[in-house]
């Protein structure tokens, strides 16, 4: 086995991937502290074709130092918009055809497991802030919550990794199909 070389990898340009059909959802960052785990969002987003990241609330915005950190760029590549009311924004994506998804532990969550979305479909997912989670007004908003089952003594995921993991089984899922 050989690691391939950069120009290998056949990645898009950022126009190219400005001009490039995206995938039919988008993430909500709610209250992010982390500016690291706001660049991580971007990356994740650049991989995985996400149409736009919303930043609300107290969620730093690019440019910023510790964003660029970690997004290594992809703050021109992936579109983005700052809201500071997320209740505003989730009443705006619904009315725009979008199912919103809070990513959190609650009663009757949707377990990732048991998720299948259509492809056809718009799909918004709303991210907490690190210590409290998703609002309890974002929760009652949004249409649905999703889980992702847990088995340690931990209670929750890095917002970073959690973004990871809601974009591949999203796009694995839509692709699949």
């Amino acid at each position: 086995m050989r690691k391939l070389q950069m120009e290998e990898l056949n990645r898009l340009s950022v126009e190219e991937f400005q001009e490039v059909d995206k995938k039919n959802f988008c993430l909500i960052l709610d209250d992010v502290r982390s500016m690291n785990n706001v660049g991580s969002a971007f990356r994740t987003g650049d991989a995985f074709l996400v149409e736009k990241i919303y930043l609300c609330g107290i969620t730093g915005t690019p440019p910023h130092r510790e964003i660029e950190k970690t997004a290594l760029g992809s703050t021109d590549s992936v579109a983005w918009e700052h809201k500071a009311d997320i209740i505003e924004l989730i009443t705006e994506l619904k009315q725009n055809g979008y199912t919103v998804l809070a990513v959190e532990q609650v009663e009757n969550s949707l377990k990732l497991t048991d998720f299948q979305p259509e492809p056809a479909k718009k799909y918004a997912f709303v991210f907490g802030n690190e210590v409290f989670g998703v609002n309890d007004a974002a929760i009652a908003a949004a249409d649905h919550c999703l889980e992702v089952p847990q088995f340690g003594t931990k209670h929750s995921l890095n917002i970073a990794v959690t973004v990871g993991i809601i974009c591949w089984d999203y796009v694995s899922k839509v692709i699949s199909k």
